[in-house]
């Protein structure tokens, strides 16, 4: 079977999306199929690219600006993503039609083109929807709900549902956020967790641990987006509260709108405990991993749609345990804790998030403990393997 995967980027963008379906295209390749990536690309020069890397086939198509834009830009930008990959891609596809389409959300963009697509191959289409926008911009304060942006953006989202014969969310909780009365009853939906490969290539040594003066420290590491969802004020307010603890340090490594503030913020506190550096290449970040102790997440309290941050992936894959903050409803508290694999609190608890922190910063056998039972979560949940075995078996009614 011919699939073809469409995403808003690609390796070697850092972004967990690139990483995520490169390891599905991947192992679509190692199960028999042909995977064909479809991305865009703001770096070309000519209008798309076909290249071949590990038995999948990747088409880019030159875009405008997304990542690292303006705001408005890059609202611009992504609002034609449809339109370009269509007009870049078009004689390709015609000439190399698929049997299925899987597209990841987001962005909420891709419904038109995934309708001609259709239209086209005469085929199905899987949505794997992984944040639920605009609702997360309005629970953030980003969008006022009703307002001419929220209902541009409502429409676009609304039209990307509609394109998909089957839409899987993340977690149990995000299947609440159709059951409202505009949405009730009108699609097929599924939980398909995020997803990783087990054993990964080798990745480069690192020595951030010793360049950074981190030697016998407990380091605690976020990797990932710094945005207003992710609230790393919740981060800064508790690497003020261990201040006291000279042997903990909070490493932050990403991009995103946050950053410049928090440095700020950072700086005029005077917290010499908590550094944020800025986003490296995927080996490079996988090398990182393997050096810290404590993986971190954070998510804004105000959130009412629930996820599952891909970055919980790559801390499970190197047996790290998790110390996480995050929104009331999230799953991710009860599955942490039913495997013993991080301790949780709810944000805005931050002396609960304090005590927990200090616990694992004085117990080596408890990083230990939990770590192993992370990597041993990651294998029974969140294989690459499984997520492709439920896709196929589900989409087997909907493939041309």
């Amino acid at each position: 079977m011919r699939i073809c995967l469409i995403v808003d980027c690609y390796l070697p963008s850092t972004k967990s999306s690139a990483k995520l379906i490169s390891d599905l295209a991947g192992e679509f390749a190692f199960a028999g199929h042909s995977a064909l990536v479809v991305t865009p690309d703001d770096t070309l020069r000519g209008g798309c690219s076909v290249s071949e890397t590990g038995g999948v086939t990747v088409l880019r198509v030159r875009s405008g600006r997304i990542k690292g834009a303006s705001l408005v830009k890059r609202g611009l930008n992504e609002a034609m993503l449809s339109w370009v990959i269509w007009r870049g891609g078009r004689k390709y596809f015609r000439e190399n039609p698929c049997d299925l389409i899987v597209f990841y959300s987001p962005s909420i963009f891709f419904g038109a083109v995934v309708r001609r697509l259709k239209k086209l191959w005469g085929c199905g289409a899987y949505l794997i929807l992984r944040d639920i926008f605009p609702q997360w911009a309005v629970d953030a304060g980003v969008l006022r709900r009703g307002g001419p942006i929220w209902k541009f953006f409502r429409r676009r989202e609304l039209a990307q549902y509609a394109s998909a014969d089957i839409i899987a969310v993340q977690s149990p909780a995000n299947l609440e956020y159709f059951q409202s009365p505009e949405l009730a009853g009108k699609y097929r939906l599924e939980v398909l967790y995020n997803w990783t490969r087990t054993s990964e290539p080798d990745v480069p040594e690192c020595t951030y641990r010793s360049d950074l003066g981190l030697g016998g420290k407990v380091v605690f590491f976020y990797g990932g987006n710094i945005g207003v969802a992710q609230d790393m004020d919740n981060i800064v307010r508790l690497a003020e509260n261990l201040a006291d603890l000279r042997q903990v340090h909070f490493l932050l490594v990403g991009d995103g709108s946050e950053v410049p503030r928090l440095k700020e913020l950072i700086r005029a506190r005077r917290l010499d405990n908590i550094h944020i550096l800025p986003a490296v290449g995927q080996k490079e970040y996988l090398g990182m991993l393997g050096q810290f102790d404590v993986g971190l997440i954070s998510l804004a309290g105000n959130l009412t749609t629930q996820n599952i941050p891909g970055k919980l992936l790559g801390y499970m894959y190197y047996s790290m345990p998790v110390l996480a903050s995050v929104n009331p409803g999230n799953d991710l508290k009860g599955m942490l804790e039913s495997h013993q694999a991080g301790l949780v609190s709810l944000n805005g608890a931050d002396g609960e998030l304090a005590d927990q922190a200090r616990r694992l910063a004085s117990d080596g056998r408890l990083r230990e403990t939990l770590g192993t039972n992370s990597r041993r979560l990651l294998e029974d949940v969140f294989s690459v393997k499984k997520a492709v075995a439920q896709i196929l078996r589900s989409a087997a009614d909907i493939v041309r």
